[in-house]
């Protein structure tokens, strides 16, 4: 189920919440707890489908894999066991969109609907995403605009230019997340036949994604203070020197495993960004 990845589906979730608790000074927290329910289960959908996955397409191809095992793979659990886990997961992630769609009308059932087919056609299907370009670019619409705005229109049934801002910057620290994950395994993937990003762009154009991913969100604050007038919104601009820290990290960082510390450092500066953006919003 991957833990610690989890902090991607728990991000988009606060900052909505805090955007609908601006706009509206009122928060329910049955809501609240099912809309994080149903992100959480999302994202355990995905990282469920992406070890059956990796594992139905061989993905140990060449014994060259150098990220965190697979429990399939690694034989720690069957094909069948992943697939009933897969299908518990994602009915129970459904009997809560449904409750929200009970809650607040139809757009929410084709966001939960959208959100769980992109979890399961990641590493599912004929064509899995995790074998093209697009993976960095599905992880900043549907952990970022979608779950952000998503969760913006439950508690108020509105969207606006300030969640839409702020969806674009959870988002991109989301895909920065992937950004790492690829460019680690980027030699693997090429082996195996996966075509993402950082294998078509080279080493060079990955470092390159990786810093426009970590520097967007940055270049996004003065915008959302700008446009919600409010300067606590500027908070997560104390982020920027542990931003800064980290891709200098990442450029020197030797190939191999030692990615994944990186990795776990990106799924923190997206959890801090998204606290200390939804503080200046209570703030404010």
């Amino acid at each position: 189920m991957r833990p610690r990845t989890l902090l991607v589906a728990i991000s988009p979730v606060l900052v909505g919440a805090a955007l609908g608790f601006a706009r509206a000074d009122v928060l329910d927290p049955g809501v609240a707890a099912l809309v994080l329910g149903a992100a959480l289960l999302v994202q355990v959908a995905t990282n469920l489908q992406n070890d059956l996955g990796f594992t139905l397409r061989g993905g140990d191809a060449g014994g060259t894999r150098i990220g965190l095992p697979r429990a399939s793979a690694e034989g720690w659990l069957s094909v069948r066991q992943l697939r009933i886990a897969i299908f518990l997961v994602a009915t129970l992630a459904v009997a809560l969109g449904l409750a929200l769609t009970a809650y607040r009308g139809w757009p929410v059932l084709v966001i939960g609907i959208a959100s769980l087919a992109a979890a399961l056609a990641y590493m599912g299907g004929p064509k899995p995403i995790a074998y093209t370009p697009f993976g960095e670019l599905t992880v900043f619409l549907f952990f970022g605009l979608v779950a952000v705005l998503g969760t913006q229109w439950v508690f108020t049934g509105k969207i606006d230019p300030l969640g839409a801002l702020a969806g674009t910057a959870i988002g991109l620290l989301a895909a920065a997340a992937l950004a790492v994950n690829n460019h680690r395994d980027r030699a693997h993937d090429r082996l195996i036949g996966r075509l993402t990003f950082a294998v078509l762009a080279g080493s060079t154009g990955s470092r390159r994604l990786y810093a426009a991913l970590l520097l967007g969100p940055f270049l996004l604050v003065p915008l959302m203070a700008a446009e919600a007038r409010e300067w606590a919104l500027l908070l997560p601009w104390v982020l920027l020197p542990k931003s800064a820290r980290l891709y200098r990290d990442f450029v020197r960082c030797a190939p191999g495993a030692a990615f994944n510390q990186i990795l776990f450092r990106t799924f923190r500066l997206e959890i801090w960004f998204a606290l200390l953006l939804s503080a200046g919003l209570l703030i404010a």
